[in-house]
């Protein structure tokens, strides 16, 4: 199948019409979820952020239909869902989870898994994932940037029922807000999850009465599908392999450079991604579960090939990814890991970017801002947590967007308004760093500036990079600018936590994109 080729059922059963109905009802499924979710939840950090994600599954597992929210979310859930096939699973349970050694991200992802039964039998799962603002540990936020070990950083969840057959596990629950900061809140995110979970499984119970046991077959025609076109575009790169080498700066622990190695390695329509060479795992958190690192394989994959492939299980299909075992990017426990997903994540996409642009310079940009900026300020009372956009790299045809979520990030901002309203504090500034995307024929976009004051005591913790190398620019293109973290007028590393008092004020200067080619003198 090339391309542009139609979908059909092997047995003739769907054409093209029919499949996209279905497919396209699923994916509205998915995204019906998300709503859902957003408009349940009381923490800011999913109804004004949307830092959440949904997605339907089919019975053996594999991602049918996907709303399009966080990038690092939606890759690495199948290896919950795989998690909770190996429960045994029943109709009317619904199993919570975030260990990141079973099926998790870091531990603040919390992902609520529901089998969908359809005349008595399991067809499928609606899942949900949204990080929740406190789930324990040694800080407000449960992101300290000087953990060593995963206790430290929260609860930890493995796959365990939640609901057993329609029936509430109420010691379950118990046990887990028992040992997290502001449990009204997280109460309710949790609800809002329930919720759009059991709206998904009425959905798909609707589209089987509307199509009957043709809906499963469609879910095996969807994924050939995609999976076929996806392969098709694999094809049209070159055969061959294809190297990069990047950094993270420090694990919060100590501030030497950890690399991050890779080999891309294409042969037809396969592809494998390699990460022998990277470093080993480390004291501080910036681990990453190998299902993180698979995110952010998908998501490169998915920018350099046709972005109207349906994303599902096909896509991921012709992919593998490998890392060795207790590296950076496959620990072993109890690693911390908070830092692997909001920030290695985004340097592993800088590295299989790099190595594609040898292959397809074409499809590749120059680098984005390469961090989140994740910023947490709270006590026993709140947590606030942001991330931060920044300048997003030049593309070979167009000039970078400024003040974006770059990478592995997709989420909105907390308006000004929202913030100070539910929060202690008083925004100073929120401006477009102007002069920070490199130069070139294309521009790189610009970062922010952000300052925020307390209005009362707390703990401020920082997860930033890009603070001492920039993010490149290509093909003769500038440098984006460094970003800066800033307490009053202290300059701050990348990775700090700190208590601070009233009337203290927080600045995060964030990194510009780099430019693409060389800047055209006639138009200087």
């Amino acid at each position: 199948m090339t391309e542009d080729a139609q979908p059909t059922d092997t047995d003739g059963e769907f054409d093209a019409v029919e499949l996209e109905i279905i497919r396209n009802q699923l994916e509205s499924v998915a995204e019906e979820m998300g709503q859902v979710l957003i408009r349940g939840a009381y923490s800011p950090n999913i109804t004004e952020r949307r830092d959440c994600s949904t997605a339907l599954f089919d019975a053996r597992g594999r991602m049918v239909a996907q709303a399009e929210h966080i990038p690092v979310h939606l890759g690495a859930m199948p290896e919950a869902v795989d998690a909770v096939l190996a429960c045994d699973p029943h109709p009317g349970d619904v199993f919570i989870l975030n260990d990141p050694f079973r099926g998790g991200t870091h531990l603040p992802d919390i992902t609520l898994v529901a089998p969908v039964a359809i005349d008595g039998d399991i067809a499928g799962y609606a899942v949900s994932r949204a990080h929740h603002a406190d789930v324990g540990g040694m800080a407000p936020g449960s992101m300290p940037a000087g953990a060593t070990e995963i206790q430290q950083e929260g609860v930890r969840i493995p796959p365990t029922r939640l609901v057993s057959e329609g029936e509430s596990v109420e010691d379950v629950e118990s046990l887990i807000l028992a040992n997290v900061r502001n449990r009204a809140e997280r109460e309710a995110d949790l609800r809002a999850q329930r919720g759009a979970n059991e709206r998904g499984r009425r959905r798909l119970d609707e589209l089987h009465d509307e199509h009957g046991d043709r809906l499963f077959d469609a879910f095996d025609a969807v994924i050939e599908y995609s999976r076929e076109r996806f392969r098709a575009q694999i094809e049209s790169i070159p055969d061959g392999e294809y190297h990069a080498r990047d950094v993270l700066e420090g694990d919060g622990v100590t501030d030497e450079d950890i690399p991050i190695e890779t080999t891309v390695s294409i042969d037809g329509g396969e592809i494998t991604v390699d990460f022998s060479g990277t470093a080993p795992q480390v004291s501080g958190n910036v681990n990453a579960p190998l299902a993180v690192a698979k995110s952010a394989v998908y998501f490169v994959l998915r920018c350099v090939t046709d972005p109207d492939i349906p994303p599902n299980e096909g896509c991921y299909q012709p992919v593998t990814v490998h890392a060795p075992e207790g590296s950076l990017l496959n620990p072993r426990p109890p690693a911390a890991v908070v830092g692997g997903n909001v920030e290695t994540s985004q340097r592993v996409t800088d590295v299989v970017f790099g190595a594609l642009s040898d292959a397809a310079p074409e499809r590749v940009p120059a680098q984005g801002q390469g961090t989140m900026n994740n910023l947490v300020i709270g006590s026993d009372a709140f947590t606030y947590y942001e991330t931060i956009g920044g300048g997003a790299g030049a593309n070979p045809d167009s000039d970078g967007r400024s003040a974006a979520q770059v990478g592995m990030t997709n989420t909105r901002n907390t308006p000004v308004e929202a913030l100070e309203r539910e929060y202690p504090l008083r925004v100073e500034a929120y401006s477009i760093r102007r002069g920070s995307g490199g130069d070139g024929r294309f521009r790189g976009g610009d970062g922010l500036v952000r300052s925020i004051t307390l209005e009362t005591d707390a703990t401020v913790s920082l997860l930033t990079e890009r603070r001492r190398h920039p993010p490149s620019g290509v093909a003769g293109g500038s440098d984006g600018t460094v970003g800066e973290n800033w307490i009053d007028d202290e300059s701050v590393p990348s990775k700090v936590t700190r208590a601070v008092t009233a009337r203290t004020t927080v600045t995060i200067e964030t990194p510009g994109g780099g430019g693409y080619g060389e800047p055209n003198e006639d138009e200087e």
